[in-house]
């Protein structure tokens, strides 16, 4: 029975993809595992590390037998999946500490940086589509579909590299890297904010091509539309058509482009993370990734993929609340 303050529509959005996010976690989980299965690299020797190399091969057996990675692949992986039921998450060979351990003290850093970065995009292409829309044709609309070409084809680390070498080393405006000052003893607002302009802006400007060419076109389509003509027609000030009808229309597929496009900005996180230095998720999958340490790889993995679905239910929520036709026929 549903609840009589729950509204069905948003639990009937909430049913459909809770019955889509189960199957595709497992899925990722199955395909992680399979992966990690795979892989040549040997967790013993990971997991010993320099001291591989002086160690006996019945110590190295033993470090096998205590992790079971000699027992028949579908042991492991229901072994793996209790674990991960209760919480445990193993222990990352390369960090040599438990991975919930390091993705606590990790993921802020990276939801930090994405929230931000988020904030500047929509906001600043918001701003600049919409204005686009309404100058089309002319030399600021050119201007900014230009630069939007242009920036969608450079990689993002290019783009990172390339603020380092402009803005760090030749200006000297801002850090190079990292999140506090070389001498810096503690972590205050004003130094980690000092540290995060480069990589939030050369992060933004990445993603925000899609999204001021979106805004671009939906605003001057939504201007050709009756309901903005009449608004027009009856006397409105320019800027109450532009903002409070033409880009109120725009806005309702604009949600569903955010939630679709947060899979590329957290993939554009990792590099820039990587980049700059930031102790965040992102550098720590690079070196899970280039170390073989499977079980820091598959946990990050699975925590994106959850932290994207629960991204798209609430797109999915956010459209539902502000369209009535979803909310009438779902």
């Amino acid at each position: 029975m549903e609840h009589p303050h729950l509204d069905p529509p948003m639990i009937r959005v909430v049913r459909r993809r809770l019955a889509v996010a189960v199957p595709v976690l497992f899925a990722t989980s199955i395909g992680m595992f399979l992966l990690g299965a795979a892989s040549p690299m040997d967790p013993a020797m990971q997991y010993a590390g320099a001291a591989a190399f002086t160690m006996s091969e019945e110590n190295l057996q033993q470090i096998r037998d205590n992790w079971g990675v000699d027992d028949p692949l579908p042991v492991q992986y229901l072994r793996w999946l209790g674990n991960l039921v209760q919480g445990d998450l193993g222990w990352s060979t390369s960090r040599h500490q438990a991975v919930t351990e390091v993705i606590a003290d990790r993921a802020g850093w990276t939801l930090l940086l994405i929230g931000i970065t988020l904030a500047v995009v929509l906001t600043g292409s918001l701003l600049a589509g919409t204005l686009a829309a309404h100058r089309r044709g002319g030399l600021f609309d050119r201007g900014v579909r230009a630069a939007a070409y242009a920036v969608e084809s450079m990689p993002v680390f290019w783009l990172a590299l390339g603020a380092i070498a402009v803005f760090a080393l030749a200006l000297g405006w801002f850090p190079a890297g990292g999140l506090t000052g070389v001498r810096a003893t503690s972590t205050s607002f004003t130094d980690v904010a000092h540290h995060l302009v480069l990589p939030v802006t050369v992060l933004a400007i990445s993603q925000a091509p899609w999204f001021v060419l979106f805004v671009r076109d939906a605003v001057a389509e939504s201007l050709r539309e009756d309901h903005v003509l009449a608004a027009r027609a009856r006397g409105l000030p320019g800027r109450t058509v532009l903002f409070g009808h033409a880009l109120r229309t725009a806005l309702l597929p604009f949600l569903t482009l955010v939630g679709t496009h947060l899979p590329e900005l957290v993939g554009g996180s990792v590099l820039v993370e990587t980049v700059f230095s930031l102790p965040g998720l992102g550098a720590v999958s690079v070196q899970a990734a280039l170390g073989g340490d499977f079980p820091l790889l598959a946990a990050i993995t699975l925590v994106t993929t959850a932290v994207v679905l629960t991204a798209n239910l609430l797109t999915d929520l956010a459209y539902t609340a502000a369209d009535p036709r979803v909310r009438i026929d779902g």
